[in-house]
């Protein structure tokens, strides 16, 4: 198997991002091939330590995508950049997976440009695993799509449901809409129309359809697959990385003020160290944009070299579980078929 990797993406590149790669090799026996400024790369290799070892190579490029760059634009107009390079390479056939911690945006883009949709699929979906009080639930989509029709999200919530059933390794993953509340009634027209067809979906046996869910709930455990446009999907990731930071000052305030809460710590130490790894964005590693037609995976844009290692295995996992062939063969069920006008405004 082999991965690509954008070298230049993210706010720690190349170091972390080389560092990474040559820990997941290690780890994984994977081959890596790091596309971006070969100097750049080689430098950061020999700040690692040593040579680049057997299965990891490098594919110079001149350009590489900056956060201001536009990002419907960026890979047609920077086509030897490090992002583009690596997109073209996977289209090819020349890996089994491409991971980037640079612009989402550029990424989503360059993806769909160059690696392709599966065919019938309207928008491709970022889909997050998140912490819950039981483990783990598919937030998808987290904001590769800020407006959404009804059609989109009963492809996010078929997509996510095949996603869950590879990652989470449940069989009959429940699916929930989230919404402000759990009646039928709640939300805008939006919420109204989708949850209309995901209901049919669970009544025809497609999808375990459980209805509406608050966020509060989610978070506890209430669902498996939780479909949302991309605006409210990115508040609710960015909100849990948010109480994820204020969690651990709060708790170092508090066993840091005087010798009998340090000596509390010191009996809690590992519960909070698992709290603290739950809700670790660099633990998960990568985010796959389900709906692209090879495995194409975002990493966090601050990513350190844990993050990439840990990119990789989600990337490695991806590639095993044959997602987008799945996919493929079940978008009749995703389409809704037109009338002749415009159905969803």
């Amino acid at each position: 198997m082999k991965i690509i990797i954008d070298a230049m993406g993210g706010d720690n590149a190349p170091l972390e991002i080389v560092k990474g790669a040559l820990q997941a090799h290690r780890d994984f026996g994977v081959e890596i091939v790091l596309t971006g400024r070969e100097e750049e790369i080689q430098k950061a290799v020999q700040a690692c330590g040593g040579t680049l070892p057997e299965g990891v190579t490098i594919r110079n490029c001149t350009e590489t995508i900056e956060m201001c760059d536009d990002p419907a634009f960026a890979c047609r107009r920077k086509k030897d950049a490090s992002m583009t390079v690596g997109l073209q390479m996977l289209h090819d056939g020349e890996g089994d997976a491409f991971i980037s911690a640079g612009s989402t945006g550029a990424l989503l883009s360059g993806a769909t440009l160059l690696v392709k949709r599966i065919r019938g699929i309207r928008r491709a979906a970022m889909s997050p695993l998140i912490p819950t009080a039981a483990g783990e639930a598919v937030l998808v989509d987290c904001g590769a799509n800020v407006e959404c029709t009804p059609e989109y999200l009963l492809q996010f919530a078929y997509i996510g449901n095949f996603y869950a059933r590879h990652a989470l390794k449940l069989e009959h993953p429940r699916v929930a809409l989230l919404n402000i509340g759990t009646e039928e009634s709640k939300g805008t027209p939006l919420h109204k129309e989708a949850y209309a067809l995901l209901e049919q979906a669970g009544a025809e046996g497609h999808i375990r359809f459980i209805g509406n869910i608050e966020a509060k709930e989610a978070l506890k455990g209430g669902a498996d697959v939780i479909v949302t446009d991309g605006f409210s999907g990115n508040i609710m990731l960015k909100t849990i990385e948010g109480v994820g930071s204020f969690l651990k000052i709060k708790l170092k305030e508090i066993f840091f003020k005087s010798l009998l809460t340090k000596l509390a710590a010191l009996l809690v130490k590992d519960g909070v160290t698992d709290i603290k790894t739950t809700l670790d964005p660099n633990e998960r590693g990568a985010t796959p944009l389900l709906g692209i037609s090879k495995p194409v995976l975002k990493a966090h844009g601050s990513s350190n070299a844990r993050a990439i290692r840990n990119a990789v295995k989600a990337a490695i996992h991806c590639v095993d579980s044959h997602l987008e062939q799945e996919i493929a063969d079940h978008i009749s069920l995703m389409q809704i078929k037109s009338t002749g006008k415009d159905d969803f405004k």
